[in-house]
């Protein structure tokens, strides 16, 4: 079954808007999005306190190792950090690039707040239902972290694996704003939700459809 058209959404009695996204104000608007909770977000949270705690292990034990006279373990958390804050950021984004455009999206666009350290990929004025955001959302998240499991599997008896496993857990954290903005799609289990990005607004809306 299509999705409904913008002018469907906005124009008839079977939708109703019931969020509005100023992309300015994205950070706020996850954060309010966590703050309430739900399974989804709690699983979520369970997970990155998972990979905090991991993260704090895997540079404790390469500043043990550095003190021991081995630096290699330090020298590839060092290399992993540059990495995250640059290229990963990158791949992060191409990623939801990717899954935006097997939703069938002609055209996606890409941008930043650099000031707020945000990064996005949209489509503009494409319609996504629940399934197609999610899928979305979570690509990132899904790809990197089979690719780093599998990578750490393959270099567990070399200092490569200190890379790998940090950057794991660094991008978990890189996916909370997409889990923010999953989440609202969470918060109406009974009913299908809707959504596009008009990229001359700057802004995306957010329809339920009615009972």
């Amino acid at each position: 079954m299509a999705n409904p058209s913008i002018e469907e959404l906005q124009n008839s009695d079977e939708y109703e808007l019931v969020a509005e996204l100023n992309h300015a104000q994205i950070k706020e608007f996850v954060i309010k999005q966590l703050s309430a909770g739900g399974w989804f977000v709690k699983s979520f949270m369970i997970y990155q306190v998972i990979m905090l705690v991991l993260a704090g292990f895997i540079i404790t034990r390469s500043v043990i190792f550095a003190f021991q006279e081995n630096s290699e373990p330090l020298f590839y958390i060092l290399v992993a950090l540059v990495f995250c804050l640059s290229l990963l950021i990158v791949i992060h984004e191409l990623l939801h690039g990717v899954a935006i455009k097997l939703t069938g999206a002609k055209k996606v666009n890409y941008g930043a707040y650099f000031r707020k350290f945000i990064f996005y990929a949209e489509a503009d004025q494409h319609v996504l239902n629940k399934k197609q955001f999610a899928f979305i959302a979570l690509a990132p998240l899904i790809v990197i972290k089979v690719l780093s499991v599998f990578g750490c599997l393959l270099t567990f008896q070399h200092p490569l694996v200190y890379f790998i496993s940090l950057v794991m857990c660094a991008h978990s954290f890189f996916c909370a704003g997409d889990i923010g903005l999953l989440s609202l799609f969470y918060q109406y289990d009974d009913t299908e939700i809707y959504t596009y990005d008009v990229k001359e607004e700057k802004k995306s809306y957010y329809f339920k459809k009615c009972d």
